[in-house]
């Protein structure tokens, strides 16, 4: 066991349950997850299995029907939806599978996005101008491309700009879902060394959904979402 799962939580799922409206069977039932602040946690399952759903409920973007979500003492699940957009802005950043850049803001402008609507995150950041192209550079993201809308960059560019912006103002918790699916094995490995890099720099913890499991290595902790889906089953 890394020092990391050995900590004191910084998010903890207990009893968990969420059906979609009008489905037959919840997604989840009695689901138990545990991630330690910093720590790099791999979430695999099959198409369908629900990975997407439960970063969804993590991030605020929905409510369970019961359970409980716990992040860093706060308890999400007993927020309103609008305390949730808030506290998700303030410690979380996520790296969307579609990577929901505003296609018509450059680079920066869309990195600067990860502090609009966070007091916390833009105090974090600093400079934010400055923090937002440091992160972009880091990313790898050449200076001639700042200026360029996002509509205008190759696909593995707009993903490092959607990690630059989940990254900018050190979130508590980066939520990645399938962030490397459109990606070659090269840039696959690239993106990943950077996104480590800037992660283990910030301190933050990441939960990383893939199918691809050639990544596990890489990673403090290994979850099977099939397993966990079992009542009771804590990891």
């Amino acid at each position: 066991m890394t020092d990391a799962a050995a900590a004191e939580p910084l998010l903890r799922l207990t009893d968990l349950r969420y059906a979609w409206p009008g489905a037959s069977a919840p997604v989840f039932d009695g689901l138990n997850l545990r991630v330690a602040p910093g720590e790099a946690v791999f979430l695999a399952g099959a198409s369908g299995s629900g990975k997407s759903t439960l970063l969804a409920l993590i991030g605020g973007l929905i409510a369970p029907d019961a359970g409980r979500i716990e992040f860093a003492g706060t308890r999400l699940d007993a927020l309103k939806r609008a305390e949730r957009d808030r506290f998700r802005a303030e410690h979380l950043g996520v790296i969307f599978q579609q990577f929901n850049l505003l296609p018509w803001l450059d680079p920066v402008a869309n990195v600067l996005l990860g502090c609009r609507f966070s007091k916390q995150r833009g105090e974090r950041a600093g400079d934010r101008a400055a923090e937002a192209r440091r992160l972009l550079a880091a990313m790898g993201i050449d200076e001639a491309g700042f200026s360029r809308r996002a509509d205008q960059l190759s696909v593995g560019q707009q993903q490092r700009v959607a990690a630059a912006r989940a990254l900018i103002g050190r979130p508590d918790l980066v939520l990645a879902d399938e962030p490397t699916s459109a990606l070659d094995r090269d840039r696959r490995d690239e993106f990943l060394d950077l996104l480590f890099g800037e992660v283990r720099a910030a301190g933050s913890a990441l939960l990383f959904v893939s199918h691809d499991r050639e990544l596990v290595d890489r990673f403090d902790r290994v979850l099977e979402l099939d397993p966990l889906k079992a009542r009771g089953a804590t990891c």
